[in-house]
């Protein structure tokens, strides 16, 4: 098999760890090599986190290079419009509508960017948008945005709905995993 490539970003505190580490043990059932790698921008300020999940029979880096990424999955719309680059011409960007006020905006030295999703698609990017946020919050936590992508992105892949929630009981707590198999399903059905 092909190498695939997946991009989690980010903003730090998310979750993107999490839904790194359940993507990679989902692959692991599969018998896939695997590579992770995780970039850590002023993460615990609200700086970008960037995480990378290559899989396919042989892997030999951890690194995305631009160009590489089948999918990129986005907790937040300007790490999304950030990150574009790093999308193969045929890949795709699921993304949460979530905005987050990097510093530059929150100090008033610049105005969060208008329209993303718009500009993202005006410029050929494959964007599948949502409000994330919400349905974590329908869950039971705003803080299951992470779970709630993993559901939504789980619909562009072949495994089992079931394998996916086998990795999820294996990547959090027991006392959170109602909560996250509520925001599991309705990532993957909203």
């Amino acid at each position: 098999m092909q190498t695939k490539n997946i991009m989690i970003v980010g903003v730090g505190g998310q979750g993107s760890l999490l839904a790194s580490k359940l993507l990679g043990r989902l692959l692991l059932t599969r018998g896939y090599d695997i590579k992770v790698s995780e970039v850590h921008g002023m993460s615990q300020r609200g700086g970008s986190v960037v995480t990378y999940v290559r899989f396919g029979d042989k892997v030999y880096s951890p690194v995305i290079d631009k160009g590489e990424a089948d999918f990129i999955v986005s907790f937040e719309l300007l790490e999304a419009a950030r990150w574009t680059e790093y999308l193969k011409k045929d890949g795709k960007i699921v993304v949460n509508t979530q905005k987050i006020n990097p510093m530059p905006v929150i100090t008033g030295a610049m105005p969060y960017p208008e329209d993303l999703v718009s500009k993202m698609q005006a410029a050929g990017v494959n964007v599948d948008a949502f409000d994330a946020l919400a349905l974590a919050e329908q869950a039971g936590s705003s803080k299951a945005v992470n779970i709630v992508l993993m559901g939504h992105l789980s619909n562009y892949f072949d495994f089992t709905e079931e394998e996916w929630l086998t990795a999820l009981e294996q990547s959090v707590p027991a006392k959170f995993l109602d909560l996250n198999r509520r925001a599991f399903h309705l990532g993957r059905n909203g």
